[in-house]
């Protein structure tokens, strides 16, 4: 099976898109992973492996990892944006409103903007009614903002078959789990058009430090190395920038730093603009309006 959802085509195929503001043709978001993982099941990951080869219950070392995160990686990296003036996006677990509410009141008040990432930090495919699973996750969010959810990604990027329909049917108007392009894609449903926003694989601190698990500087030097590349291409067309993050890996003493060093090496360029998952979308509608049917 090739892609059922988003047609193939090269990005040196597409048609110049029409930047967001004049000579702002570098689109940064900023979306960290905010999750709860409860303690008396599995930890989603794990920074250390357990001895003997056993899966204890409770992990209490994985566990306290990502709450860390929570506890002292989120005071950091709210400050750092409040500092900055900047904003962000949150892949938030609902679950998240309730288990952490001090968490979820400092993100709503700094303005972050709130995407679906299911109820707790648990594959699709493990939720015995998906569809159910997508509804109550943007009804907790819902209530507690108070504002229409309008953006997913899936825990763990995991999709079924069904997921995008599920997604359009409940009203969600783009996700960050097809990550294949630098510019958003329309992807086909059986409702309605839905948004592919770019995400990150490359560039996202999971990757960098929990799996290949490299020095804390490697990040800058990444987002570094992807201006070099972006330089010419940006003449031509548009590039989003996604700095996908997670309190626990990215708000630690010894990183933390050079996210900031990212941040301010991106404040500093003319053709920067950043935005929120909802703005990248609703300037991607005015660029390349959804196909029709």
């Amino acid at each position: 099976m090739s892609n059922p959802r988003i047609p193939f085509q090269m990005l040196s195929e597409r048609k110049p898109l029409k930047p967001p503001r004049k000579g702002k043709t570098l689109i940064v978001q900023s979306v960290f992973n905010v999750e709860y993982w409860p303690f008396d099941q599995p930890m989603p990951r794990k920074l250390l492996s357990t001895p003997h080869g056993m899966e204890p219950i409770p992990d209490l070392p994985n566990y306290c990892w990502a709450e860390y995160g929570l506890r002292t990686g989120m005071p950091r990296l709210l400050q750092l944006y409040a500092d900055l003036k900047l904003t962000a996006g949150v892949n938030i677990n609902s679950a998240v409103v309730e288990q952490y509410p001090s968490v979820a009141s400092a993100m709503l008040k700094a303005g972050w903007e709130f995407i679906g990432h299911g109820v707790t930090q648990r594959l699709a495919h493990k939720e015995e009614n998906e569809e159910a699973a997508i509804a109550k996750a943007l009804a907790q969010l819902s209530a507690f903002t108070g504002k229409k959810v309008r953006g997913w990604m899936s825990p763990g990027l995991a999709q079924t078959f069904d997921t995008p329909d599920y997604l359009s049917k409940n009203g969600i108007e783009y996700n960050l789990d097809w990550v294949l392009d630098d510019l958003p894609c329309w992807m086909q449903t059986k409702h309605r058009p839905l948004a592919a926003l770019p995400y990150g694989f490359e560039l996202n601190d999971s990757l960098v430090y929990a799996v290949e698990r490299h020095s804390s500087g490697e990040y800058l030097q990444r987002v570094k190395d992807t201006l070099k590349t972006f330089g010419p291409e940006l003449k031509r067309q548009p590039r989003v920038l996604t700095l996908a993050l997670h309190p626990h890996l990215i708000g630690v003493p010894h990183r933390i730093g050079y996210l900031r060093d990212c941040l301010k090496l991106l404040k500093q360029r003319d053709d920067t603009i950043f935005m929120t998952g909802s703005e990248i979308l609703d300037w991607y509608k005015d660029a390349e309006p959804a196909p029709a049917g």
